[in-house]
């Protein structure tokens, strides 16, 4: 199971220097996804055998430095309510300020794990001031410099203590898939899923807690079985305020990584907004299935505007990975509810296919040969030998001799390539080239 690890603190104290010296441990091998990574305050990180998610609370928040303190305060109390362990970071130049008593207040009265970062902290003399932060009364404090990174390993320690042992996985045991329902608030998550088991009573089991707080429902109905991951009946009405984007998102991160397949739910009378990109980036990262679905169908004027057009507006916003399917549905009518599901249960076969080695170069070889890299430096870059890896989600080598000077506009090529003779729709493909 994957924990949350939140850092929080006002603005300025270095929180995003931090939250980028912690994911660039694994960002390397975890995200060498084309293009750019899309949303900067969501990362994973890794020490001492220890996987995690990071959320830095700060990159939400809009606004220039004086920001009013009651966002702040929202932010952490988000981050109580859904992290695992917090980081609380304070800047030693500073001192404790009012609004750091703010954050201590409100964390001096949770049980959680807190560990206290006193940032900006390289030389002796600045050891010695961040004695001050005893007084936040939260006990020992770590001395970091995010920028150097000197002391980060002392403080990564204590956090890999707090973490629980990684689960052992039984590889003989055939998990049924798991479909991830997510979305931005009022997408319409509960209808779908109401309108997917509501009346009926095919619901085998109904099993809580595989993580904390999203219910998992198996379906078996109409020929198809697989867990129903369900995020949206767990919102707490009177925490929450609507319209906080970062809360959508915290909630998605644990039902994302604890799926296979996430169906996307996006408002059609309200388009595809900011928020509903940072939840597909957010799967698309994880190299998870994705169906997007447009609800509220059934209430857009057709006439100003048609499935074609708004399926092409999606698309624009998906670039570079277009290859998604997007249904138009309405839970309230059951609207193609169906085959919602069909389209999800295919994905989830496209993201475990295998595709034997002999075909694959039988077919991308000659491919190669037409169009190959092009020259850099007067070298030419030949292409020998293709094999899919024996990993979980879709990757493939091309081991060639010059690897370094393949480019990202060929590596998009060969991936189109690859989309086109073989289905791979919703699922994000891994492509590497390797020295033979």
């Amino acid at each position: 199971m994957n924990n949350i690890v939140a850092i929080v603190g006002r603005p300025n104290v270095g929180k995003s220097t931090f939250f980028n010296r912690l994911i660039q441990r694994r960002e390397a091998i975890v995200d060498s996804v084309s293009g750019v990574t899309r949303d900067r305050n969501y990362g994973k990180s890794e020490w001492n055998g220890k996987e995690f998610s990071v959320i830095d609370t700060g990159g939400y928040i809009k606004g220039s430095d004086d920001i009013f303190e009651g966002e702040i305060r929202r932010q952490v109390e988000l981050a109580i309510d859904e992290a695992d362990v917090i980081i609380f970071v304070v800047d030693v130049e500073e001192g404790i300020t009012p609004m750091d008593e703010e954050v201590a207040k409100l964390l001096r009265k949770i049980t959680k794990p807190i560990l206290l970062a006193v940032n900006k902290v390289d030389n002796a003399m600045r050891e010695k001031d961040a004695y001050e932060f005893y007084n936040l009364g939260l006990g020992e404090y770590y001395t970091i410099a995010g920028m150097s990174g000197s002391g980060t390993g002392e403080l990564l320690d204590a956090l890999a203590d707090l973490l629980p042992e990684p689960e052992e996985k039984d590889e003989n045991v055939e998990a049924l898939p798991r479909f991830a329902v997510v979305g931005r608030p009022n997408a319409g998550k509960s209808s779908f899923i109401n309108a997917l088991i509501g009346e009926d009573r095919y619901i085998v089991t109904d099993i809580a807690g595989t993580t904390r707080d999203a219910i998992d429902t198996t379906y078996n109905r109409f020929g198809f079985e697989f867990n129903l991951v369900d995020t949206a009946g767990i919102r707490r009405k009177a925490k929450v305020k609507e319209d906080l984007e970062f809360y959508s998102v915290m909630r998605s991160v644990r039902a994302i990584e604890h799926s296979d397949i996430c169906i996307l739910m996006i408002d059609a009378t309200r388009g595809f907004e900011g928020q509903d990109q940072s939840i597909f980036w957010l799967a698309e990262k994880n190299r998870k299935g994705v169906v997007i679905l447009v609800n509220k169908w059934d209430l857009v004027e057709k006439d100003t505007m048609s499935t074609r057009d708004y399926e092409k507006k999606i698309r624009e916003e998906l670039q570079p990975f277009t290859d998604v399917p997007i249904l138009f549905v309405s839970a309230l009518t059951k609207q193609r509810l169906l085959k919602a599901l069909e389209t999800a249960v295919q994905v989830f076969e496209n993201r475990k296919q295998r595709i034997a080695t002999s075909k694959l170069n039988e077919l991308m070889l000659p491919i190669i040969e037409n169009y190959p890299p092009p020259a850099l430096k007067g070298k030419y870059v030949k292409i020998k030998f293709c094999m899919q890896l024996p990993t979980p989600t879709p990757q493939f080598v091309f081991f060639c001799n010059l690897p370094q000077y393949v480019k990202e506009p060929y590596k998009r090529y060969i991936e189109n390539k690859l989309r086109e003779n073989f289905d791979f729709s919703g699922v994000p493909i891994d492509i590497y080239f390797r020295q033979k």
